[in-house]
């Protein structure tokens, strides 16, 4: 059987109160740590587990916990980053959800391995109806001493606060999620100085993603070397993948990294396969603003290989062949998918989310949008798809924060392996432009 870190009892009836969550062994990572470790050890054990953040970066944790400043006299603060709004991924709302427990029990530690006495967890505002399962949670814990003032006699100090977020995009960014914490507009600031020196507050701070502070409970039980004796290379443990699109059972998922993405895609135990009567055509790995894969490539390196659920594997080959893991949002297009359309729709997300900062992205994302409607609706002209590129190339990499990048990935990859659909649209407007209608041509489907 696979190993599962996050997802063990995530069915046990009941699972979301604190009764049940204790019968299964909740809480007793926090009794280790408090009781029977150094903040400076946990630590190390989450360096040595070797996780990868979460949220799409993939930087890992225990790195990114090290770099934390110690000024005397200044709070350090611990935020969880539950905005998650990339389209496509929703495997921390599937978390906080059934499993809130989890989440708190992860915070406790977290908070106390940084010297944190007030953290805060993120909430995108839409979710509501999680917020209150959090607070109902976050009561229970307190109630039974796990979290507030002296936790089970150590005299170590937490309040945890839930934040509702306003439903931008933007602020699933860390340093615009800070400045949303403080109550202003949720632009993201420049770096340096970055937020392990000058955070909330300008004090230091940890920003982290849910799924990653969720799998320090398991790190602390069981230690860093078990952790990373779980998955494939430096892609270590599990990752929880939000699967959707032309499959026959979408949903979330918990892997072992290293498993094929072919297995993953038809095999009954996550994907089930296609749909009946169709074929696998592209592939989004890792939420939205990753780049899209053919079928043959989503399945097989350039050197035939089959390619791995993994940070390294899917990377392989960089943006010509190759994709990211980022978030886990794993979307499944079959044959009636319209590459163009479906761009067009990711453009106008990205447009619509921009916060304005930065020319490049303000302006550069309602062009893409722009040319996009207009191929789609079969106006286009014979130079849009150069010039798409050309705005694409003049986002990336030219922006405070990285939404710019993921306007432009997805839209360029689009173009790199699907430039004959595009064409077909300029070339065919009339048939394009008729219901359901999607190009037939040379499409590599398996």
């Amino acid at each position: 059987m696979a190993t599962k870190i996050l997802t063990e009892h995530i069915n046990v009836p009941g699972i979301e109160t604190f009764d049940v969550y204790r019968k299964q062994g909740g809480y007793t990572a926090v009794e280790k740590a408090i009781k029977t470790m150094t903040p400076e050890a946990i630590v190390e054990e989450v360096k040595k587990a070797g996780v990868r953040g979460r949220g799409g970066a993939g930087f890992p944790m225990g790195m990114k916990w090290s770099f934390l400043a110690k000024p005397e006299g200044v709070p350090r603060y611990l935020v969880c980053n539950a905005d998650e709004s990339e389209p496509g991924t929703f495997k921390d709302h599937y978390l906080m959800k059934n499993i809130p427990h989890l989440l708190i029990e992860g915070m406790i530690i977290s908070s106390f391995a940084l010297g944190a006495n007030k953290s805060f967890i993120y909430v995108r505002g839409e979710l509501m109806y999680v917020i209150h399962i959090l607070e109902k949670a976050i009561a229970e814990a307190t109630a039974k001493g796990f979290l507030g003032k002296n936790i089970l006699g150590s005299g170590y100090d937490l309040e945890l606060v839930v934040q509702p977020g306003g439903g931008a995009y933007i602020c699933g960014e860390e340093t615009a999620l800070l400045e949303s914490l403080e109550g202003k507009r949720g632009n993201p600031r420049n770096k340096p100085p970055f937020p392990a020196v000058k955070g909330l507050y300008q004090s230091p701070t940890v920003v982290n993603n849910v799924e990653s502070i969720a799998t320090t409970p398991w790190i602390v039980n069981n230690g860093g070397d078990a952790y990373a004796g779980v998955g494939i290379g430096r892609s270590t443990g599990t990752k929880l993948i939000s699967a959707s699109g032309h499959i026959n059972k979408p949903g979330v998922y918990e892997i072992e990294l290293g498993v094929p993405v072919e297995d993953f895609i038809y095999a009954d135990e996550w994907c089930g396969g296609i749909r009946p009567g169709h074929k696998f055509k592209a592939l989004v790995a890792g939420g939205s603003s990753v780049p899209i894969l053919p079928a043959n490539l989503a399945l097989t390196l350039a050197n035939g290989e089959k390619r791995l659920m993994s940070y390294e594997s899917l990377s392989d080959g960089g943006f010509a062949t190759g994709t990211m893991l980022g978030s886990g949002g794993f979307i499944v297009f079959d044959e009636t998918s319209c590459i163009v359309r479906n761009t067009w729709n990711f453009s106008r997300f990205y447009h619509h989310e921009s916060c304005g900062q930065c020319s490049p992205c303000r302006e550069g994302t309602g062009w893409m949008e722009k040319v996009l409607h207009r191929i789609e609706h079969g106006h286009g002209h014979q130079q849009d798809i150069d010039l798409l590129v050309d705005v694409a190339r003049k986002i990336e990499g030219n922006t405070i924060c990285p939404l710019g990048d993921a306007a432009a990935w997805p839209v360029a990859s689009a173009i790199r392996h699907f430039r004959d659909e595009f064409q077909w649209h300029i070339d065919n407007p009339a048939e394009a432009t008729q219901p359901g209608a999607v190009y037939r041509g040379d499409m590599a489907l398996v």
